[in-house]
C-alpha cells in the first residue's frame, strides 16, 4: 500500500504512558486514577528501549482525557497535562528519532469523553451544530456509545464534518513527526470511513503506518448496533474465528494487531490444547489467507488482557518459550511494557471486580526487575535483527 518498508521487521515497545515512568510513586495503582507517568519519563528511558534493541515505539493515546488511560477524548488536538506538554511530545519525537526508531501513537476515531465540549453541546442543544456528530436514540440521554459505556459516545462518522475533523486531527499529529497509528476499535467506524482516513493520511504521508485493532473478546449481541461490520460476522457468537473478519480490512489498512496468533500461542504453550505440529499447520493456513504486504504484528498480551506471565503462573520459562515462538514469526514483534522484566498481576482481569483491567497495567518494576529475563529478551531481539531465530 505504502512505503512502509521501516516497519517489516519492526521490534514494537507498548507503551500505556501513566503507567511507565515518571509517576511520584506507585502507591495507588489500584485505583482508575492518574498515577502519574509522564511523556518526559519515556523520554528519559530512551537509553533502557535502545539498549533492548527496540526499534518503535508505541505510546497510549496522549490527547487531552477524562481518564488515565487516555482512551476517553476530550480535546483531539491537545495534549493531555497529566502526561506533560506539547514540547514534552515533540522532544519525545526528536529523541526517538535520533535514536533511529519510530513512534507510532494510539488514535480513537470511533468515540469520545462524554466531556467533550462537542458532546455536551449537542446534549445540552437538540439543535446544536453537533447534534448529528452523534448516535442520539432519544435526546438527550439514550445514545450509541462504545459498546455498553455510556462515558463514551460513539463518534458519526457518516456526517461529513464529524469525518474532516478525525482525519484532520489524524493529519495534524503525523505532521508533527509521529510516524504512525495504532488505531483503536477498527470494527467500530464503517469502512467507508476507513478508506476516507487512508487515502488522506497516505496522499500526505506515504510512510506513515496504520495497524487496526479488530477484537470482539467480551462483545455481547445486544452491542454489535454499535459496530460496522457485516451481519455475517454475527455468527461469531457461534465460535466462528478473526481471518474472516481480518480480511475485510486488506487494502484498507497496512495490517492489524494479530489476535488469532496471540490465541494459537496461548493454546499451545498454556493451555496445551494444540501439538507444535497442530501449531504450526493452523498458523501457516493463517498466513496463507493474507497478501505478503499485509502486516499482521504479534503480542503475547496487552492493556486489555491478562498478562501472558500470569497466565503462566509466573513460570518463566512458558514466557520464554512463548516468546522464542513469536519472535519466530515473519512479522513485525510487539513486547507490552514490564514482559520482558518480569510485570505480572495477581488475579485475572475478568474476574468479577471494580476496575479488574488495572490488574494488566501495573506500573512498569523499574525497582525490582528481573535481569534473567531482560537479557533473554535483549537476545532474541538481537537474533531477531539477525533473522537467526528457527
Amino acid at each position: 500500500m505504502s512505503t512502509t518498508k521501516w516497519f517489516d521487521n519492526a521490534i514494537i515497545y507498548h507503551i500505556l504512558i501513566d503507567r511507565f515512568a515518571g509517576y511520584p510513586s506507585t502507591q495507588n495503582w489500584e485505583t482508575p486514577t492518574f498515577l502519574g507517568g509522564t511523556i518526559q519519563g519515556i523520554t528519559e528511558k530512551l537509553p533502557y528501549l535502545n539498549n533492548l534493541g527496540i526499534t518503535t515505539v508505541w505510546i497510549s493515546p496522549f490527547y487531552h482525557t477524562s481518564a488515565y488511560h487516555g482512551y476517553h477524548i476530550t480535546d483531539f488536538y491537545q495534549v493531555d497535562p497529566h502526561y506533560g506538554t506539547l514540547q514534552d511530545l515533540k522532544e519525545l519525537i526528536k529523541k526517538v528519532h535520533d535514536y533511529n526508531m519510530h513512534l507510532i501513537a494510539d488514535f480513537v476515531p470511533n468515540h469520545c469523553s462524554k466531556e467533550h465540549p462537542f458532546f455536551r453541546d449537542a446534549q445540552q442543544n437538540q439543535n446544536s451544530p453537533y447534534s448529528d456528530w452523534f448516535y442520539f436514540l432519544h435526546w438527550p440521554n439514550d445514545y450509541k456509545c462504545f459498546l455498553s459505556i455510556k462515558d463514551i459516545p460513539k463518534i458519526n462518522l457518516e456526517n461529513k464534518e464529524a469525518r474532516k475533523h478525525i482525519i484532520t486531527v489524524a493529519d495534524h499529529w503525523l505532521n508533527q513527526g509521529i510516524d504512525g497509528y495504532r488505531l483503536d476499535h477498527v470494527i467500530g467506524p464503517s469502512h467507508s470511513f476507513w478508506k476516507d482516513f487512508t487515502t488522506t493520511l497516505k496522499n500526505n504521508h506515504p510512510s506513515c503506518v496504520l495497524i487496526g485493532e479488530a477484537w470482539m473478546q467480551g462483545i455481547k449481541r445486544h452491542e454489535l448496533q454499535t459496530l460496522n461490520i457485516s451481519h455475517k460476522y454475527f455468527k461469531w457468537f457461534h465460535g466462528s474465528v478473526s481471518d474472516a473478519l481480518f480480511k475485510d480490512y486488506i487494502g484498507e489498512l497496512d495490517g492489524l494487531l494479530d489476535f488469532r496468533v496471540q490465541q494459537l500461542i496461548r493454546s499451545h504453550v498454556i493451555d496445551n490444547t494444540i501439538t507444535e505440529r497442530k501449531f504450526f499447520k493452523q498458523l501457516h493456513h493463517h498466513y496463507s489467507e493474507y497478501p505478503n504486504n499485509f502486516f499482521l504484528p504479534t503480542f503475547l498480551d496487552n492493556h486489555d488482557m491478562d498478562r501472558f506471565l500470569f497466565l503462566c503462573q509466573n513460570d518463566v520459562e512458558k514466557l520464554q518459550k512463548a516468546a522464542r515462538l513469536q519472535f519466530s514469526l515473519p512479522q513485525p514483534v510487539i513486547i507490552y511494557y514490564g514482559t520482558e522484566s518480569g510485570v505480572t498481576q495477581t488475579k485475572s482481569i475478568w474476574k468479577p471486580q471494580t476496575y479488574g483491567d488495572l490488574q494488566a497495567r501495573q506500573p512498569m518494576n523499574w525497582d525490582h526487575q528481573n535481569t534473567t529475563l531482560q537479557k533473554f529478551y535483549t537476545q532474541l531481539i538481537h537474533e531477531k535483527k539477525n533473522q537467526k531465530i528457527h
